[in-house]
């Protein structure tokens, strides 16, 4: 059996998906967000057996198996591809940074879009493969790096710095990526505080993941560190749902695309240090189901923890998970006088 022929013997089958609503968000989280209602995508036949023969076409040609290291699903429908495109308001003259490409075919979508895009891709076969594929345009550059370990910054500022005379909305860039689902925490801690050169992150995420970090209710198993860290960096929105089906090879899990609005330094709350105010919320939830007054008690007694409590407005004996994102704010500050 040929690669080729396996590949096509290995895809799943293709199917139809209702459209559903998304549930409403627990209002006592005491947390911004927003929903919008959720629309599952299905693509026609046609257009699905297209990208299906594109992708294995793609693949094939370059001798390559998705890597399961690298966490490597390619999309296979190209209407959710310009459905996260659109979810990102892409317009002339963006610039738009992309992790992970692939085998470049929401890459494509948002060159025609009018994004001048920048890649960063770890597998060297798909870099020489998209850089291969859009040779004929200057709109797009790969590097070849491991994301979560590159200098972003240093990547994305030259180009926007060409575009200080041209419309305000173009000074900060965007990103938009199908992103491996194993790095999806890592990245997220990454580029939420850069709110001064991205305005909008749009991730295609596990769907239990992508729930998560916007439903941040309190009292529950759920609400974690990165609850506060997404909530005090970004205003976060779900999109909409992508079913398993979509990708090749199928994940165990359908995905889910979020945006991330992000705030500027003058819009975050207000705290005397960022480092000890997420030192203090890390603390807070390695002992979860401690009172604050003692898991707290190695950055000062225990009697000034609950004074500090006391003068935030919250009970003595309170538990991390029933702090909201003002709550841990106002304790923060009153310990930090102390």
């Amino acid at each position: 059996m040929t690669t080729a022929t396996h590949l096509f013997h290995s895809l799943p089958p293709i199917v139809s998906f209702p459209t559903a609503t998304v549930p409403a968000a627990n209002s006592s989280a005491g947390t911004r967000y927003q929903t919008t209602s959720l629309h599952v995508v299905s693509a026609s036949r046609r257009s699905r057996d297209d990208d299906y023969h594109a992708t294995l076409k793609a693949l094939n040609s370059k001798c390559r198996f998705p890597r399961k290291s690298l966490g490597q699903h390619y999309m296979l429908n190209s209407e959710i591809n310009e459905q996260l495109v659109r979810a990102a308001n892409i317009e002339e003259g963006h610039v738009v940074l992309e992790i992970g490409p692939g085998t470049g075919s929401l890459t494509n979508v948002l060159i025609n879009s009018g994004a001048t895009v920048l890649a960063i891709e770890k597998d060297p076969h798909m870099v020489a493969l998209v850089r291969e594929r859009f040779e004929s345009t200057d709109r797009f550059k790969v590097l070849h790096e491991d994301f979560v370990k590159c200098h972003i910054r240093s990547h994305i500022s030259p180009m926007l710095e060409s575009r200080k005379a041209l419309n305000e909305s173009l000074l900060r860039a965007k990103v938009v990526s199908n992103l491996p689902f194993n790095i999806s925490t890592d990245v997220i801690k990454l580029l939420l505080p850069m709110g001064d050169i991205f305005s909008e992150v749009v991730l295609l995420l596990q769907e239990e993941t992508a729930v998560r970090l916007v439903e941040s209710s309190l009292r529950t198993s759920e609400y974690r560190p990165i609850n506060i860290f997404v909530n005090f960096y970004s205003e976060p929105e779900y999109n909409f749902s992508v079913p398993r089906t979509n990708f090749f090879p199928q994940p165990n899990v359908d995905a889910a695309v979020v945006t991330f609005k992000l705030k500027q330094a003058p819009d975050y709350p207000s705290v005397a240090s960022t480092k000890s105010f997420f030192s203090m919320v890390n603390s807070a939830f390695n002992g979860k189901r401690k009172m604050l007054r003692r898991s707290l008690q190695h950055i000062c007694p225990s009697n000034e923890i609950e004074r500090a409590l006391g003068d935030a407005g919250l009970s003595t004996t309170s538990r991390p998970e029933e702090l909201t994102l003002d709550d841990f704010v106002k304790l923060h500050n009153m310990i930090a006088r102390v």
